[in-house]
């Protein structure tokens, strides 16, 4: 059996990359699953063994600088936490893999995106081919600001030591975004070569304190006209506030860059994060944002599975709602069915369930509400609608398997969701294009052969990669691929991730 047996979840703890940065937890790669697939693949090549020295002359000497696949390689999962092994980029080319990453998309599906971060962050090899340039590091960043994990993209960033203009750039974002500006203020001041841009050399400067640098810089950027005009406007006034304090802060563009978005803020007029890419709703989960604020970015952020659930429970507990309609009825929504959770009081839990899971369901947080609190649920008695709402949310859960052998019986009407829990392939009586197709994807034997040819030449990464992509397109309604990418995922021994992304969409629907 070759390497790639270690590429397992557990069914009763699932990894979560976010989860574990988050709480700093330590996890071990689980034993393979039982009834999980199994491929049978060579095992990677040996590394070759260096020339023997057979005479006394000086024998030629290759150097091969110690930093050149090192920033690809950066990774902030350990494999024993990720289960994927160091040869997850061993045969693949960095361009092909860097297509894949950076292809657009939302992954709206929790247990893929699961697995994206998990392989985003996940410490590997660099590509063979991969030299100081850190292409496919920079487009695991990109991917994680996507999503709106600017903390975990501003860590692997500091893990790698942003020293190069690309990296440094990037890390420069993000560290706007987190309130750690200082930080990389600092480190401009220290290498000055890295500046990203004329503007970030004159508001740390500033930040620094060297007024008269700052202003020396801004002029000259001003006369080589090597600055947008709006830009030169805000740092303008950042530095001098009185100067044009008559005159109303230029119109904001439509996509502001980090530094923008920070100097509006800075002047007393912050933007609205909203309608901006995922990553700056990470600005409003500071104090100094108000509480709606910082409960819509952190609900936008935990529908990608940016946060961990736990934070986004902590912002809605925070205190009572002050007024009612849209964020505020799910907060009490919450709060009510959290009270009644911690009372055990089984009728109020079952008068309150409906309400707090339509709502919750309504921001694209149901498998979150029920990471939360499936635990608590299995341990209550409910009947009726209620009772079966209980039993979805808990194959939606971290135990969905324990759930499935416990009170799957109980309901008939769900018997292909219970034998998907439960990895029965010979009990799945599917209803349906959509079960037909799930059905098939557990029952086959290998997976499809484009799939097996990237596996057999050690492109493991880049078959996973491929992979996601081909179950994302179910949720639009796509169900050609489907099969396939179950099948794959199962061969690698992500036996997890391929039930929790069926149950997802069975239960789920369609997520756009």
């Amino acid at each position: 059996m070759s390497a790639l047996s270690v590429l397992s979840q557990p069914v009763a703890q699932p990894l979560s990359a976010i989860d574990w940065l988050d709480q700093g937890r330590g996890l071990a790669a689980p034993p393979f699953p039982e009834g999980a697939l199994r491929l049978e693949l060579p095992d990677p090549a040996p590394p070759t063994e260096p020339p023997v020295v057979d005479s006394a002359q000086i024998p030629d000497v290759t150097v091969t600088p110690l930093e050149d696949p090192g920033l690809d390689a950066v990774g902030l999962l350990p494999s024993a936490v990720s289960g994927l092994p160091l040869s997850l980029w061993q045969g693949s080319r960095t361009s092909d893999l860097v297509a894949l990453i950076s292809e657009p998309g939302r992954l709206g599906l929790p247990a893929i995106q699961g697995l994206m971060y998990t392989l985003l962050l996940a410490e590997a090899d660099a590509p063979p081919d991969a030299g100081q340039d850190s292409l496919l590091l920079q487009a695991r960043v990109d991917a994680l600001m996507r999503l709106g994990a600017v903390e975990p993209a501003q860590a692997l960033l500091e893990r790698a030591g942003p020293e190069n203009p690309a990296l440094f750039s990037r890390w420069f974002d993000a560290t706007m975004l987190t309130g750690a500006e200082d930080t990389a203020c600092a480190a401009l001041m220290r290498a000055p070569h890295l500046s990203p841009s004329y503007s970030a050399q004159v508001f740390c400067s500033a930040r620094r304190g060297d007024w008269d640098g700052a202003m020396l810089t801004l002029d000259t950027a001003r006369a080589l006209d090597v600055l947008p005009e709006i830009e030169a406007d805000l740092l303008a006034r950042f530095m001098d506030p009185e100067l044009l304090e008559d005159t109303d802060l230029p119109r904001a563009p439509v996509r502001p860059s980090p530094l923008v978005f920070r100097l509006y803020e800075a002047l007393g007029e912050p933007l609205i994060t909203a309608p901006l890419p995922r990553a700056f709703a990470v600005a409003d989960l500071r104090d100094t944002a108000g509480w709606r604020a910082q409960i819509e970015a952190a609900e936008r952020l935990a529908s990608s599975g940016a946060l961990a659930p736990n934070r986004l429970l902590g912002l809605y507990s925070e205190r009572k709602p002050a007024a009612s309609g849209g964020v505020w009825d799910r907060v009490q929504a919450v709060q009510r069915f959290d009270a009644a959770i911690r009372s055990g009081d089984t009728d109020a839990i079952g008068a309150s369930l409906p309400g707090v899971w339509s709502a919750m369901g309504a921001a694209d947080l149901g498998v979150a509400f029920a990471s939360l609190y499936s635990p608590a649920l299995e341990r209550v008695a409910l009947e009726g609608a209620a009772g079966e709402l209980s039993y979805r949310i808990a194959l939606l859960g971290p135990d969905y398997e324990a759930a499935a052998i416990a009170k799957g019986a109980l309901h008939p009407d769900m018997r292909f969701a219970t034998a998907l829990a439960r990895g029965q392939v010979d009990a799945m009586q599917p209803e349906g294009a959509l079960q037909m197709t799930i059905r098939d994807g557990f029952a086959a034997m290998t997976p499809p052969p484009a799939q097996v040819e990237l596996l057999r030449a050690q492109r493991l990464g880049e078959a996973i990669l491929q992979t996601i992509r081909m179950i994302q397109r179910a949720t639009q309604g796509e169900l050609v691929d489907l099969a396939g990418g179950i099948a794959t995922l199962r061969a690698v021994g992500l036996e997890d991730t391929a039930r929790r992304a069926a149950l997802q969409l069975i239960l789920l629907g369609p997520r756009s």
